[in-house]
């Protein structure tokens, strides 16, 4: 990750290059911070409300001082123009500091990989993970917070095993999500995906494949299915703010079909993004 600008709560812009948090921070000694990853289009942030909103929403869940949103938007707005290029990565990151001064908010822009457009193309290798169903509030079910040693863990399995990326399921098989991602698949004109109740983290774009499937003439279905549901559809795909709507062209070495929704919804992101007719 090639780091292009950094804001920070409080000093504004800084060198890339330089030192923002303390060696205290209970975001590096437990893991106790909030984040969020958004994709910049034209130099416009894609759905940055409701990505602020969320973050927000995660720190409450943790315990974390309540977030400054407003702070935090206005760091992604200098970082953004500070970095100069129309595609990127921004990254939001909301942080309780040692517990004992103020927490520490952080906006970095870094650049957008070249890979997931290959990938698009490619279609990616999914393999099945045992994961666990975050059924207890002390679960943390919906929060995205810094503590990513696992799902950074079940990629690298999936990478292990010569595929690109991991699908969690749990005890009893049923289609949870992917480390960074939303599942979907297809039969006929009805797309299927695990419902929020299953513990699964509210995408950003997941909402906004879920606004623009109607208009594409697709019925969404949300709720608890089955693997082999997945693994018998007609089409699958991934949604998140930087890989988009990403085919799955296999799942555990056995081949999926290639259709339409995935290009069509792909397209309609990219519209909405940019805007675009």
């Amino acid at each position: 990750m090639t780091l292009l600008a950094v804001a920070v709560g409080g000093r504004g812009l800084v060198d890339p290059q330089e030192p923002v948090l303390r060696a205290d921070d209970e975001a590096l000694l437990r893991g106790r911070a909030a984040f969020e990853t958004v994709r910049v289009y034209r130099g416009e942030p894609y759905r940055l409300i409701e990505h602020l909103d969320r973050l927000a929403q995660s720190a409450e869940r943790m315990g974390l001082p309540s977030v400054n949103v407003l702070e935090l938007g206005g760091l992604a707005e200098q970082a953004v123009e500070a970095a100069g290029v129309g595609d990127a990565v921004l990254r939001l990151y909301w942080t309780p500091g040692n517990g004992e001064g103020a927490p520490t908010s952080l906006a970095l822009v870094s650049e957008l990989s070249t890979h997931y457009d290959a990938l698009r193309e490619r279609g990616q290798r999914l393999i099945a993970l045992r994961g666990v169903r975050a059924e207890e509030p002390w679960l943390l079910p919906g929060v995205k917070s810094t503590s990513y040693a696992v799902n950074m863990a079940a990629e690298a399995e999936a990478k292990r095993r010569g595929a690109d990326d991991a699908v969690f399921v749990d005890r009893d098989r049923i289609v949870l999500e992917g480390p960074t991602t939303n599942i979907w698949w297809r039969r006929e004109r009805t797309l299927f995906t695990p419902a929020l109740e299953l513990g699964i983290l509210a995408g950003v774009t997941r909402a906004a494949v879920l606004e623009l499937a109607g208009g594409l003439g697709y019925e969404v279905v949300e709720g608890a299915f089955p693997l082999a549901d997945l693994a018998g559809a007609d089409e699958a795909f991934t949604s998140s703010s930087i890989r988009e709507a990403m085919p799955v062209t296999e799942l555990d070495e056995r081949s999926l079909g290639r259709g339409p929704a995935a290009d069509e919804l792909q397209a309609a992101l990219r519209a909405e993004a940019t805007l675009d007719p």
